[in-house]
């Protein structure tokens, strides 16, 4: 016979297997639904929109061409222009753009997705003299062509990466 003194356990034995397992923890149940956030988070994050990202992928590229293409403008004392290519970016073949005045081997001279464009015949003016007047230059996708990314300078800072095009100046 039980008593319920203090020192005795209880006995699960009568009771059988299920009177054992009641349900979760708090603690477990916490540690399943962090699990599931951070499942969700990283879903989430890789269906991204990828037309966007190659867009903006490109757009950072070109910047970093543009300064790479004006300091070694200014380090040789060539004049330099980026060009737009027009024909070989309609049919995919050749270059997309180019910088003309660089000693071989020059700069890369294609988009990294070959959904990226821009206005066929734009020219940006990169060197040699340090300062450069105002440029923008606006990039799209083929398979989203209402969304634009610009790649601007004032003359005077780095080339850099906005969305929406400079001030005082209407979009092509």
């Amino acid at each position: 016979m039980q008593t319920s003194a203090a020192g005795n356990k209880r006995h699960h034995r009568h009771l059988g297997p299920a009177a054992l397992c009641r349900g979760f923890t708090l603690l477990e149940l916490l540690v399943v639904m962090a699990l599931m956030a951070l499942a969700m988070a990283g879903v989430s994050l890789s269906l991204r929109d990828s037309a966007d990202s190659a867009l903006q992928r490109d757009a950072e590229r070109l910047a970093a061409l543009l300064e790479t293409g004006r300091a070694q403008a200014r380090a040789n004392g060539l004049p330099v222009v980026w060009r737009a290519q027009g024909a070989a970016q309609a049919n995919g073949q050749g270059p997309a753009f180019v910088f003309e005045g660089l000693p071989p081997p020059g700069l890369p001279s294609q988009w990294l997705s070959d959904t990226t464009r821009t206005a066929p015949g734009q020219s940006l003016i990169l060197g040699p003299e340090p300062l450069i007047g105002p440029q923008a230059l606006a990039i799209s996708s083929s398979e989203r062509p209402d969304n634009r990314l610009w790649v601007v300078t004032d003359g005077l800072r780095p080339f850099r990466v906005q969305n929406a095009p400079p001030t005082g100046t209407a979009p092509p």
